[in-house]
């Protein structure tokens, strides 16, 4: 995986530094959605600014897609296929890719509604993920406090 990423990169005319092929490495590893601040733990040699750098540019290629958390926070985590969605889980930090939304009849109404074009959009579901909800279900009631 992480030589498609950098395949992609090198494709799109941009240099593969050293920080940069470690960053990517490092977060194809991860598998999972990631802060800039965990990036930046796991590869410790590389500096504050390369990092963000690096997410940027992995995000405008299209590589890496950016989230918001609940509470503004940016997540990122690694794009497999082409638009999409984000449901992250608001217990276990879980993300969940929607890849059919029903969004885009919205979209054309409100070009229509408005004679804008829409250039993009963005959305992010919050969610408890199947796990655990689950595990809600398994859990004892809460102790009620007389």
């Amino acid at each position: 995986m992480a030589t498609a990423v950098l395949d992609t990169l090198d494709a799109q005319g941009l240099r593969m530094t050293g920080p940069r092929r470690a960053l990517v490495e490092a977060l194809v590893e991860r598998q999972e959605a990631f802060t800039a601040e965990e990036l930046m733990q796991a590869v410790p040699a590389v500096g504050r600014a390369t990092v963000f750098r690096t997410i940027k540019l992995l995000v405008d290629s299209g590589l890496v897609c950016r989230m918001s958390q609940v509470d503004g926070r940016p997540l990122y985590s690694l794009s497999h296929q082409g638009h999409h969605h984000h449901a992250l889980c608001q217990r276990c930090g879980a993300v969940l890719d929607i890849y059919r939304c029903g969004i885009d009849t919205m979209l054309e109404n409100i070009e229509l509604a408005t004679g804008a074009k829409v250039l993009g959009h963005r959305l992010e579901v919050f969610v408890l993920c199947p796990a655990c909800v689950a595990a809600a279900d398994e859990s004892p009631p809460a102790k009620q406090l007389a």
